[in-house]
């Protein structure tokens, strides 16, 4: 059976507060709070893609910390966002990072269109994707 493959790189990123920093995700069937990051580029490594997507959707440049986990999951095709003939299977790799410059700032014209600091009690009300929970439990602070 041919499927198609994604392999995405996320970030578990938290402050001296212990607020963990998410996006928020438009291009889904709903609008939810994901972990800042995404798919791989051609030739990118997942370190490299963690770096430019927080930038992306977030404004802060990232130190790339301790690889988390890996996270597999395969997609019906009829639970597919854009609608396609094939399952996907999604591997989302997880790191932690820190943050080391920048300025919070929203993504325009993206899969986000806000980025924001949650204290970690919080996270639990948001409408999210499973993701920040997976994410949340592989870095400890669930």
């Amino acid at each position: 059976m041919s499927m198609d493959l994604r392999v995405a790189a996320y970030a578990v990123v938290t402050d001296d507060d212990g607020r963990l920093l998410l996006a928020r995700w438009t291009e889904g069937r709903r609008v939810a709070w994901t972990m800042p990051g995404g798919g791989l580029e051609p030739g990118e490594s997942p370190e490299d893609a963690v770096r430019r997507e927080l930038r992306e959707e977030t404004g802060y440049t990232v130190k790339v910390g301790e690889l988390l986990g890996i996270h597999s999951r395969v997609i019906p095709a009829g639970r597919r966002v854009q609608k396609a003939a094939e399952p996907l299977h999604t591997l989302r790799i997880v790191y932690r990072a820190e943050v080391t410059g920048g300025k919070l700032r929203f993504e325009t014209g993206g899969s986000t269109d806000m980025a924001e600091w949650f204290p970690v009690k919080a996270v639990a009300e948001l409408q999210r994707v499973r993701l920040v929970d997976i994410a949340m439990r592989m870095a400890g602070i669930l």
